[in-house]
C-alpha cells in the first residue's frame, strides 16, 4: 500500500515569492520593475527614432555636451558606491557610519543635479528647446524624467537617514541603484552611440 505524499504547506499571507529573497521591500522591487519597464520603452523610442532620423540625430547629438554626461556619469556612480556603504554599515549596526554614507550618496545626487541644470541651460543659451528637434524632445523628456528619479531618491535617502534600519536603508538603496542603472544605460544611448 502506497501512501500519499502530504502536500506542500502553502505559502504565507504576504509571501511576495521570488521578491522575498531581494533585500528590502518586495514593493519596491515591484516599483523598480516598472520602472526599468517605462525607461525601457523610452531607449527603444529614442533607437527608433534615431533609425529614422540618424543625420538629424547624429547633429543634434553633436550639441551636447559629452564631458558634463561623464561627470554626471561618475558622480552617480561614486553616489552608488557609498549607498552601498551606507547598507554595508547599517547591517554591521553601525548606523552612524549608515547615515554619513547615506549623507555622501544624497550631496553626490545633489550635484548630478547641479552639473544637469548647467547643461540644460547651457543648451537652451544656444536655443536647443523640446520643440527643436525629435532629437531634443527625446533628449529633454528621458534625462528631464530622470532627474525627477534623483530628486525622489535624494527623498528616499533622506528617509532611510532618518529611519536607519536594516529593512529601511536596503529599500531606499535599492531604488537609488536603479537610478544609477538607468543613468549607466541612458548616457551612451543619447550621448555617445551614433
Amino acid at each position: 500500500m502506497t501512501t500519499a505524499s502530504p502536500l506542500p504547506a502553502p505559502p504565507p499571507e504576504d509571501s511576495w515569492g521570488v521578491l522575498d529573497h531581494l533585500p528590502g521591500n518586495p514593493l519596491m522591487w515591484v516599483l523598480i520593475l516598472s520602472e526599468l519597464l517605462v525607461f525601457g520603452c523610452f531607449f527603444a523610442g529614442f533607437s527608433a527614432a534615431r533609425a529614422w532620423h540618424a543625420a538629424q540625430f547624429a547633429a543634434d547629438q553633436g550639441h551636447l555636451d559629452r564631458l558634463s554626461g561623464g561627470i554626471n556619469t561618475m558622480i552617480l556612480l561614486t553616489s552608488g558606491f557609498a549607498a552601498a556603504a551606507a547598507t554595508r554599515a547599517v547591517a554591521q549596526g553601525r548606523r552612524r557610519a549608515c547615515r554619513l554614507w547615506l549623507l555622501a550618496a544624497g550631496l553626490l545626487g545633489l550635484a548630478f543635479l547641479a552639473v544637469k541644470a548647467s547643461e540644460y541651460a547651457a543648451a537652451l543659451a544656444q536655443g536647443f528647446t523640446m520643440d527643436s528637434s525629435p532629437f531634443f524632445t527625446l533628449f529633454y523628456l528621458m534625462t528631464g524624467f530622470h532627474a525627477l528619479h534623483v530628486v525622489l531618491g535624494l527623498v528616499l535617502l533622506a528617509v532611510a537617514a532618518w529611519k536607519t534600519s536594516t529593512d529601511t536603508v536596503e529599500t531606499m538603496t535599492a531604488f537609488w541603484h536603479m537610478v544609477d542603472l538607468i543613468w549607466v544605460l541612458l548616457y551612451p544611448i543619447v550621448y555617445l552611440i551614433r
